[in-house]
């Protein structure tokens, strides 16, 4: 092992997550290039608009016409796409066993992402409405099972669509026939969109990862002296956390906590954290790894180690760091007693 070059002692650490904890960089990718190709946007231009900020932030941005009351469920969409295109390529793709229909079920881990293509057996009625169509199996922290992200895939059609609940009466038994004709085109088109759309999103491997020295430093930390703060909201930070191992800890603060007045690059996120977790946020280490996220932590009055795990360090050895490493492996963590009192001492390697 390295000599440190510098240590330090700290009460506590506030870990950011995607890109600090976790690697999910190309299916997040993957779910804000869909969102450029859907309103017409650049996707290189809308991935690096929006790494490391509240999905809320971002969709009010991209997709200003969203109103205030339909945003929480905006949002869940949204991340469950994320998680879709991290499982896809195992569940669907050249990674898995199968790749029929009948076995694209949710998996049964923390966050759950829903099947792509609807029972051949659903009669056409049963997706005739744009509001209603193909339900995903939502994540169980919820409790409620809203519209999956598929619902919001391409905008579905513009033909006007009865009301969710409401049936169409016809006095012209040929116009009847002919609505109910509409219904089953209706219906198969989504069908073929998803379909195209389920090759697209299994074709490459975007499987989430734990970034390297995770398991080692949080298996380092005493219980009650960490927490992550992260822009994902619980659908995404649980489902994230839980592919690869990682236990969400007792103090996880997301980005739809109703607590929050603003997402990074404010204080915010890491500010609640400390607080929540008993703290002095100035006297806490955060790990981040991007701009505004780093920016926020030394906002916070934190020490912020910042970790070239998702941008080159030129993008942010300028963000107000006070140590810049490779990844975790760099850092040690080590529980000790000082003045009578649990302290974490670290030391970062050369």
């Amino acid at each position: 092992m390295s000599s440190p070059a510098a240590t330090f002692y700290a009460d506590a650490v506030l870990f950011d997550m995607d890109g600090t904890l976790t690697d999910s960089i190309s299916a997040v990718e993957a779910a804000w290039g869909k969102v450029a190709k859907d309103i017409g946007q650049d996707p290189e231009y809308v991935i690096a608009a929006t790494h490391g900020k509240r999905a809320v932030d971002n969709l009010s941005q991209f997709k200003p016409h969203i109103k205030a009351h339909e945003m929480d469920d905006e949002v869940q969409a949204f991340e469950e796409s994320i998680l879709f295109f991290a499982d896809a390529y195992h569940r669907f793709g050249s990674g898995s066993q199968s790749t029929t229909p009948e076995d694209m079920t949710p998996v049964d881990s923390g966050a759950t992402t829903p099947a792509l293509t609807p029972s051949n057996s659903a009669p056409a009625s049963s997706v005739s409405s744009r509001a209603s169509s193909f339900v995903g199996a939502m994540n169980p922290l919820t409790g409620v099972r809203r519209p999956s992200f598929l619902t919001r895939l391409s905008g579905l059609l513009t033909m006007s669509a009865v009301r969710e609940g409401e049936e169409a009466i016809f006095e012209d038994p040929i116009m009847e026939e002919n609505h109910q004709e509409m219904l089953e085109q209706e219906a198969t088109l989504k069908k073929d969109q998803l379909a195209a759309w389920q090759i697209e999103a299994s074709a490459v491997d975007r499987s989430v990862r734990i970034l390297p020295g995770v398991k080692r430093m949080i298996s380092s930390i005493p219980e009650g002296h960490y927490a992550v703060a992260t822009s994902g909201a619980k659908t995404y930070a649980y489902g994230c956390m839980t592919r690869v191992g990682i236990t969400p800890p007792k103090v996880t603060i997301t980005a739809d906590d109703k607590r929050l007045k603003a997402g990074k690059p404010a204080p915010d996120p890491f500010l609640l954290a400390a607080k929540e977790l008993g703290f002095d946020a100035k006297k806490c280490v955060v790990f981040e790894d991007s701009p505004s996220g780093i920016r926020a932590g030394v906002a916070s009055g934190a020490t912020v180690i910042a970790v070239c795990t998702s941008h080159e360090r030129a993008k942010i050895e300028n963000c107000g760091a006070h140590f810049l490493v490779d990844n975790m492996e760099k850092v040690v963590c080590e529980p000790v007693e000082r003045d009578g009192k649990l302290q974490l001492r670290f030391s970062i390697l050369a």
